[in-house]
């Protein structure tokens, strides 16, 4: 049984190997919460569709995401409800107002909308074990957001959103 010792040990490195996460798997952290999303294939799917999406937003002037302060010092105790109100608000609001005649563009919002209702889920795990509480800065960030996306049309207001996502995935990057 001389081969055992070697069998054993590269099956141990095989099985370590394939339960590593890739590279473009990410554990990100709100707060106390740990969410693990792709963000590069995230980024991926949405840089594939960025141009196409962005010149349907006939108002270039308004900012969504972007409006004074509206990402910017959150603090870490309120950026899972943050977090997780944003991806509430893409899920619910953005990504179903979005749908174009080009169904490689659906097909990529899709995936990105996936993405979202996954971590979603995980962040509300985390909310229900009080794990990701709702301080008065995420809620005034968060109306202030709601506020800007209510000031347009329903279809506008979305594309907008959808067309600032790099924004939110940005925040998230370095809020980790």
């Amino acid at each position: 049984m001389r081969g055992s010792p070697l069998f054993l040990c590269l099956l141990s490195v095989s099985c370590w190997v394939n339960l590593m996460p890739t590279a473009g798997d990410k554990i990100s952290r709100s707060g106390a919460c740990r969410v693990s999303l792709s963000m590069a294939e995230i980024r991926a799917g949405f840089t594939a569709v960025k141009a196409n999406i962005q010149s349907r937003d006939p108002i270039r002037t308004l900012s969504i995401l972007s409006h004074p302060h509206s990402l910017h010092k959150v603090k870490s105790s309120d950026r899972c409800c943050l977090t997780h109100h944003l991806f509430t608000f893409y899920v619910d609001k953005v990504f179903k107002q979005c749908r174009t005649k080009d169904s490689f563009v659906n097909r990529k919002i899709s995936s990105i909308a996936n993405s979202f209702l996954s971590a979603r889920r995980k962040l509300g795990q985390c909310g229900e074990q009080n794990n990701c509480v709702c301080g008065e800065e995420s809620t005034e960030k968060f109306k202030q957001i709601l506020a800007n996306y209510e000031g347009l049309n329903v279809t506008s207001a979305a594309m907008k959103s959808l067309g600032e996502l790099d924004i939110l995935l940005d925040w998230m990057e370095k809020s980790r």
